[in-house]
């Protein structure tokens, strides 16, 4: 790790103004702790875990914050892309040692989703923020 993490943000905006408030308290976590950041877009929660996967191989990350939102619709679509996108992301942590936020949202209805991504209210940006970046000092206290 260097002095200062370097933490890659990858965003799927679906819902655009839920994506941007899940962004917001990322990153504003992330300056709040003095802690350099790049932010990638990718179509869907799906491609989140390729993502982290692809810029991971670069070395010049620290740790990686997922966002994204499903919201349950009339189909078993919901069902596979909340399983597949958080299995993605819990095997890159373990197989690979990364230091993941998983900041997807899985809720029933958009309303629940913004209470969740309003940084005025539950702040789950934030929360995925603050989840890797205390993944990346611990990986780095175990690693000395």
């Amino acid at each position: 790790m260097s002095a200062s993490p370097h933490i890659l943000i990858v965003e799927a905006p679906y819902y655009t103004d839920i994506s941007v408030a899940l962004k917001e308290g990322a990153e504003d976590y992330l300056k709040g702790e003095g802690v350099t950041f790049e932010t990638v877009t990718v179509p869907g929660a799906l491609e989140i875990p390729a993502a982290i996967k692809f810029a991971a191989s670069s070395g010049s990350f620290d740790g990686f914050v997922a966002l994204g939102c499903v919201i349950r619709g009339e189909t078993t679509h919901y069902d596979y892309v909340c399983s597949e996108s958080a299995h993605g992301l819990q095997v890159l942590a373990m197989t690979d040692g990364l230091c993941i936020g998983n900041g997807i949202l899985t809720t029933e209805n958009r309303e629940q989703a913004w209470v969740r991504a309003d940084r005025a209210q539950k702040n789950k940006g934030k929360d995925a923020a603050e989840a890797a970046l205390s993944l990346v000092r611990l990986k780095h206290r175990f690693a000395n």
